[in-house]
């Protein structure tokens, strides 16, 4: 019998890093998907990473989104990437806010989305990479041992400077950060 080994995982942040960030999307009329985002994500499903998306979406806490308009959002994101060939293979969503409720473990800089998407699809993340627009996408992979990205789409120029400061590399835009990950792993996510 063989022992099936844990596969790295790309975690991706959704506003800002796969799709333009309109504030509070709601509509599935309103996504649009960044230029080469679908194209990134078939690169990286092609290469044997799970593709893991996490995101904070303090909306549904607020009631400036209803968690039913949320999952609209997300089979139109799931279909407009299945169109071009690529898929998420899981997606994990912190609802919270610390002005309501307090704070939670889930919502990113928080690390429970990430151990919960490795124990359910038996992720090593040790050798996982995170790609976002802001450092609170960045320092949960880090801290649970991956590596992590920085783009420069969404709000990432904003971060630019800090996250140089902490460490991390930035790229343009998600195409260019797979580009580097593949590189850095030769191309698959083998061991």
């Amino acid at each position: 019998m063989t022992t099936r080994r844990p596969r790295p995982a790309v975690f991706l942040d959704r506003d800002g890093t796969i799709v333009r960030d309109p504030g509070f999307l709601r509509d599935p009329a309103d996504v649009q998907l960044l230029p080469g985002a679908a194209s990134a994500v078939a690169r990286l499903n092609a290469a044997g990473f799970a593709v893991v998306v996490v995101t904070n979406q303090s909306g549904i806490a607020r009631g400036l989104i209803q968690q039913d308009e949320y999952e609209a959002v997300e089979r139109w994101i799931a279909r407009l990437l299945r169109d071009e060939g690529a898929r998420i293979d899981a997606s994990y969503h912190c609802p919270h806010h610390p002005s309501v409720g307090g704070p939670c473990g889930c919502r990113k800089p928080g690390t429970l989305l990430y151990r919960q998407a490795a124990e359910a699809l038996d992720l090593d993340l040790a050798a996982s990479w995170g790609v976002g627009d802001r450092l609170s996408d960045l320092t949960p992979v880090r801290d649970l041992g991956g590596n992590a990205i920085l783009v420069r789409t969404g709000t990432g120029r904003e971060h630019e400077a800090a996250a140089a400061d902490a460490g991390y590399a930035a790229d343009d835009d998600l195409g260019a950060a797979v580009t580097r990950i593949l590189a850095l792993n030769d191309g698959s996510a083998a061991p």
